[in-house]
């Protein structure tokens, strides 16, 4: 395996009925689940959750990377993140992810300087480079 190639492994372990553990070695487990509204049981991560997730973290730790490279300091970094999940000709697949990004920066002239990092973390999230639908961005920077 080159440097340019990487690969993740995980496993997931059936339990009782749409539960199982999910299991990444050198991490904590997680037990998955169907969502309830696909006749999960209530309280569990599922495979939705997770997908939205990575999108979400993913933006997150591409803003802290571009953030180090341009030296940019900011305070707080939240992001929500919605996807949605709709009925389609194959079943159901998410036909959009919404980011609701708010940037604390502490003073007006990081402003332009944490715009451009959001803008580049949108543009090269690999997470959100790999699916299939598409990712909106609602970036609020706030001076605080």
């Amino acid at each position: 395996m080159t440097d340019d190639t990487h690969e993740y492994v995980v496993r997931v372990d059936w339990k009782q009925g749409r539960v199982g553990n999910l299991f990444v070695e050198g991490k904590p487990n997680v037990e998955v689940s169907a969502p309830p509204e696909f006749e999960g049981p209530k309280g569990i991560i599922s495979p939705e959750d997770l997908f939205v997730a990575a999108a979400t973290s993913c933006f997150m730790t591409t803003f802290v990377t571009f953030t180090k490279k341009m030296h940019i300091e900011f305070k707080s970094f939240s992001c929500e993140g919605q996807g949605t999940l709709e009925r389609v000709d194959k079943g159901y697949q998410f036909t959009r992810i919404r980011l609701k990004t708010k940037v604390e920066v502490e003073s007006e002239d990081l402003k332009p300087k944490a715009e451009r990092a959001l803008d580049l973390a949108g543009k090269y999230c690999l997470v959100s480079n790999s699916m299939k639908c598409p990712t909106d961005h609602v970036n609020e920077i706030v001076v605080g």
